[in-house]
């Protein structure tokens, strides 16, 4: 019982940290490093269809370098207009900003990270109460069933 409540306080703990984002609209001049997603506008899709397909609809990734004219990007995601979406390695693209038609910066999402601690808190509340009231603790040696001939115990 101690290891199962461990591991559920464990990964509720670990939620909580990660933290929760979201893409808003990008109000300043991006950053290189920064987390960025770009929606691709027409002109785009059809010149960005040799080398991401013609179906791109959105790019997300880390922004390299930024210049007057285009932007260099670390692509990690790559949105399709029908929904699907391409995961990419870091593979660096060039992005002229004419085929950008609009800007989202990688923010921390208070709310959410709040609605998803939580969410969390409340489940291993009710893990913890649910395995108590039903005895799913530990194995008591007096209720331990006999070995069959399916399965033999070995001691420890």
């Amino acid at each position: 019982m101690a290891v199962l409540r461990l591991c559920v306080v464990a990964g509720a703990g670990l939620l909580v940290l990660a933290g929760c984002y979201t893409y808003e609209p990008a109000r300043t001049t991006p950053q290189p490093g920064r987390e960025l997603a770009f929606d691709i506008n027409d002109t785009g899709r059809v010149a960005l269809r040799g080398a991401m397909g013609p179906e791109v609809s959105q790019i997300e990734g880390r922004l390299i370098q930024k210049t007057d004219t285009a932007y260099l990007m670390s692509v990690s995601v790559v949105h399709l207009l029908r929904g699907g979406e391409q995961t990419w390695s870091g593979e660096e693209v060039r992005l002229p900003q004419a085929f950008v038609s609009a800007m989202y910066e990688k923010k921390f999402s208070k709310s959410r990270t709040l609605i998803a601690g939580a969410t969390t808190a409340a489940v291993v509340v009710l893990v913890a109460t649910k395995s108590s009231l039903l005895g799913l603790g530990g194995l008591d040696p007096a209720k331990t069933p006999p070995d069959t001939f399916l399965s033999v115990r070995r001691p420890r």
